[in-house]
């Protein structure tokens, strides 16, 4: 039996055109590293199908053969639809999301589904249906959430990419503390149809990959307007093909590893600040002194997400609320409590204040780099961490690095920046709208000057 590919996607891709390695020997190593893996990273595999698909394969296309993980909050027909919880632990889906509809037509080859947080709540994957899902760097560790199955499972040598969902900071988290490169584009880059909620946050879809050229291909394959979402922007073509072609030259960059508010910490701060400084040496950019000062949004934005889910649990509630964790129930008490017309509003109101915010920085700059995560990964079995280095921090401080980015909806993406206690730290590129390109170009930059384990040591 052949071991696991430990290159990235595009490697793989190559080796199998090149008679290498066939999609057979892939699949066929991806199923006995699943079984094999303490990680928990998967909550339900096709065996059958992925075999006779990886037989079928057409090498010729971009992913091609390719063994590919699916987060088990995105819909692949005649797979579970469990959305992470008990409450839905024998719902079926009855059809594939536009980004599964265009990974297929690409050639991938869809292997099973990975945990997540419930209902994609928490940045963290413990559910009571999957158990605790762990982190490959170190297993008494979280990868993060809610994308947290997929990128233990890239991240631990099981599969090169997996797909992600980020609505708060869903694969920049799980990919800063998995030593994973992330990208949350600008909203409606990758459509979310269909069947698209149109909601009052910011959620997109998007992949946990090894590499910045794997994410670029990602995007070649899965980006473009689909009229099932109407806030899905055109199609652009020569993701991979122009990858590095940005010039920087007087491009101007804030430095706020903190985002202006978080706590972080100090080894933190320090790697971020460390990273930066050579980007900006190595990319031309010019820095400027501009205070970032966000306001607070995380209630509002919780209160908000429990709206969509309390219409999606609907009869159910109450009597479901003993099969949810507590975290999850306790949002959606909160939410019937206190959500009514005065809520709205002030949601709302925060969520504009917010973006005006953002864009008055932007005004003044062309990236922001921070960091992905207050601090390392947290223990595994922690529904929610409100720890930083050992110090007392708020519950809103887990996402005040990301959120931001999402109710904006401006792109982001972490990539790995160095190593505290032995786990990775991510540093976050945010620019402005449309501005996708050219963070992946920094962030291939950084990956040229820097280059990372593809896979945790461990693994």
């Amino acid at each position: 039996m052949v071991d696991g590919w430990k290159n990235d996607a595009i490697s793989l891709v190559e080796a199998f055109r090149s008679g290498e390695r066939t999609p057979e020997d892939e699949t066929h190593a991806v199923l006995s590293a699943i079984e094999k893996s303490s990680l928990n990273a998967f909550s339900y595999i096709d065996k059958e199908g992925a075999l006779l698909r990886a037989e079928n394969a057409n090498v010729s296309l971009p992913l091609g053969g390719l063994p590919i993980a699916v987060k088990e909050l995105h819909n692949v027909d005649g797979w579970p639809d469990t959305g992470a919880s008990l409450v839905f632990k024998d719902r079926v889906s009855q059809f594939d999301g536009t980004m599964i509809q265009r990974l297929k037509v690409a050639g991938a080859n869809l292997i099973g589904l990975t945990t997540a947080s419930e209902f994609g709540g928490l940045n963290c994957s413990t559910t009571k249906l999957n158990g605790i899902t762990r982190n490959p760097w170190n297993r008494e560790l979280t990868p993060g959430g809610s994308s947290g199955g997929s990128a233990a499972a890239v991240a631990g040598g099981i599969v090169t990419l997996g797909t992600g969902g980020d609505g708060g900071g869903s694969i920049r988290i799980p990919a800063g503390f998995c030593g994973l490169v992330g990208m949350k584009g600008t909203a409606g880059r990758i459509p979310r149809g269909p069947h698209t909620g149109i909601g009052p946050l910011t959620v997109v879809s998007g992949c946990l990959s090894r590499s910045v050229r794997d994410t670029a291909r990602w995007y070649d394959v899965c980006a473009g307007f689909d009229p099932r979402d109407p806030y899905s922007l055109p199609k652009q073509v020569g993701w991979e093909a122009q990858l590095g072609s940005t010039d920087f030259s007087g491009s101007r960059v804030i430095v706020s590893p903190d985002l202006g508010s978080a706590i972080i910490s100090d080894a933190v701060r320090k790697i971020v600040e460390e990273a930066a400084a050579e980007l900006i040496a190595i990319a031309g950019l010019q820095q400027v002194d501009v205070p970032v000062s966000l306001p607070p949004i995380d209630w509002e934005w919780a209160i908000a997400n429990q709206v969509g889910l309390y219409k999606e649990l609907g009869e159910r509630w109450p009597a479901c609320e003993e099969d949810m964790t507590k975290s999850m129930a306790f949002g959606v008490r909160m939410g019937i409590e206190r959500y009514n017309l005065d809520i709205a509003a002030r949601v709302e109101d925060g969520r504009t204040a917010a973006n005006e915010r953002m864009a008055a920085v932007f005004d003044q700059t062309d990236f922001i780099i921070c960091a992905s995560n207050p601090d390392i990964a947290f223990p595994a079995h922690i529904e929610s961490n409100t720890r930083v280095a050992g110090k007392k921090a708020p519950a809103g401080n887990n996402g005040a690095l990301t959120i931001p980015a999402n109710i904006s909806g401006n792109p982001a993406i972490s990539v790995p920046a160095g190593l505290v206690d032995g786990m990775p730290v991510g540093v976050q590129i945010i620019g402005v709208q449309h501005s996708d390109r050219a963070i992946l170009d920094l962030a291939y930059l950084w990956e040229q000057h820097n280059p990372w384990p593809l896979i945790a040591p461990t693994s």
